[in-house]
């Protein structure tokens, strides 16, 4: 059993068909509702179920809880995450509470149980060695705890345990390595809710791994589409692991933490087709939400030196790389012409000169095929 999603749709999450999709939970805001339950049970007095959660804007949806059981010295249950229609890694998975008694005035300490990370390196909100319970769940937690305390009379010392069935597993799936929470995932959440394919945990990542690059005094920090050009710019400069951004498709996303949270130097590094897209004005380089536009590559074509003829091809061509290709084969510098214009797009959108910004563009084997001057001011 579930509980029931919220109500609320987002325009900005909705799928092509037109159909709303359905919000879901943070794993935050089940590790509060079974944190409630544990409380409960340790306390011996009657278990709400569903659980109820106060979210940080007021509302006060309910969980049915999986199990909750107690022993003399414990309080113990569980909820099954619903994220909605989000492709989460932890949709499905259970979230396990533990509550204990704690020292006298020690208020509600944390504890990471199985499959929850612990921090080991600076720069994440959390302080190193605590368990990856981040600060607005480990708040919806008190909260929920003192009620309980305030209700039964008795003071909310305790020592609260979360964990994640097969969270080890999979933390595997997410960038929890890079940032340096180790043995498990993170319990996440700003407002409780999941909106579907807002892919909020994965531009906190990308927050998180700024922040942990910074606090690292790492200055230069490239943010990579994938893999490839990941490990390709990382070679190229000789970067070390925590100066490397896993953006993805979110380049708007990164440049806007960048601009409040400088560093001396970004580089940008993607294959022709997502460099392309940024040249084009595009910081959402996702293939569904904006594809190549071939007229415009076209046009840069013509500008490059190409004839007419190869330029009506460019316009028919089936993707950007075979472009790139029918460029690369005549001597035109079409690539070189694209990253000038991507690294033009990407500095309109961090707002500072005094950031150096470079684009980096290479090809499917991870072959560097332009790269743009990093102290350039006129892009």
């Amino acid at each position: 059993m579930t509980s029931p999603a919220p109500e609320e749709t987002d325009t900005a999450a909705m799928p092509e068909d037109g159909k709303a999709l359905r919000r879901g939970w943070t794993t935050g805001t089940c590790a509060t509702a079974a944190s409630r339950a544990a409380f409960q049970a340790l306390l011996g007095i009657p278990i709400d179920d569903p659980a109820p959660v106060t979210l940080p804007n007021g509302s006060r949806p309910a969980f049915a809880l999986a199990f909750c059981k107690n022993s003399s010295n414990f309080g113990r249950a569980g909820v099954v995450k619903d994220a909605g229609d989000d492709p989460d890694v932890t949709h499905g998975a259970l979230i396990i509470a533990t509550v204990r008694r704690g020292t006298p005035g020690s208020g509600v300490t944390f504890r990471a149980g199985r499959g929850v990370g612990t921090v080991t390196l600076p720069g994440l909100p959390l302080a190193v060695g605590e368990p990856a319970i981040n600060p607005v769940p480990r708040q919806m937690i008190c909260a929920a705890i003192e009620g309980v305390a305030a209700s039964a009379h008795v003071p909310p010392d305790v020592i609260v345990e979360i964990g994640v069935e097969n969270g080890e597993k999979l933390a595997e799936r997410t960038m929890n390595g890079r940032l340096g929470i180790v043995g498990g995932l993170s319990i996440l959440g700003t407002t409780g809710i999941v909106i579907p394919y807002s892919c909020a945990s994965w531009i906190a990542s990308i927050h998180r791994g700024i922040d942990i690059a910074r606090a690292a005094n790492l200055r230069h920090i490239a943010g990579s589409t994938g893999a490839t050009s990941e490990t390709a710019v990382r070679k190229l400069f000789g970067l070390p692991e925590q100066a490397l951004i896993d953006m993805g498709d979110f380049v708007g996303g990164m440049l806007k933490y960048i601009a409040s949270h400088p560093v001396d130097r970004v580089t940008i590094a993607g294959g022709f087709a997502k460099m392309t897209k940024l040249a084009q004005g595009r910081l959402d380089l996702h293939s569904k939400r904006n594809s190549v536009d071939f007229d415009w590559l076209a046009d840069r074509f013509r500008q490059v030196g190409g004839d007419p003829a190869s330029v009506t091809r460019v316009v028919s061509a089936n993707t950007a790389m075979e472009v790139l290709e029918m460029a690369a084969a005549v001597g035109l510098p079409l690539a070189e012409h694209v990253a000038r214009e991507a690294q033009a797009t990407a500095k309109r959108a961090l707002g500072r000169d005094d950031i150096r910004l470079d684009v980096a563009v290479f090809d499917r084997k991870g072959g560097l095929v332009a790269l743009t001057d990093a102290t350039d001011t006129t892009a």
